[in-house]
């Protein structure tokens, strides 16, 4: 026979298992159940981010997908091309292109590099 603890939703458990071949039944657990350890508090939920004001007839560029910002090539005041490149979002290890989806000109970033960002989360503005 050999033991082993095993744990069950929390609980420690002492068990013996029998090995191919043997002919005694398995015992029931030998050790009374150790206490789980406690359970650390959960943390509040996260306040929502205030989504900045955009100026009338603005497109927003907004995330596609839940990912990490690898790099945001776009810079407030540049102008840009339908197509061009303005934040690089990691995603399942793939790198996705976040495109301008019109000509304009950047009027505001609302990412960084390294920041986790939501699907649908506001990325860049373009006036």
């Amino acid at each position: 026979m050999k033991k082993y603890n095993v744990t069950v939703n929390g609980t420690v458990y002492e068990v013996e298992v029998e090995e191919a071949g043997e002919t005694s039944a398995v015992s029931a657990p030998v050790a009374a159940p150790k206490a789980a350890p406690a359970a650390a508090p959960k943390a509040a939920p996260a306040a929502p981010k205030a989504e900045p004001q955009v100026a009338a007839g603005a497109t927003k560029v907004c995330s596609p997908l839940p990912g990490t910002v690898l790099k945001v090539p776009a810079k407030v005041g540049a102008t840009v091309k339908a197509g061009d490149v303005l934040v690089i979002v990691e995603a399942m290890k793939m790198e996705n292109e976040i495109v301008a989806p019109i000509d304009g000109k950047v009027s505001s970033v609302e990412t960084k590099e390294g920041a986790t960002v939501a699907n649908g989360e506001l990325l860049v503005v373009l006036a």
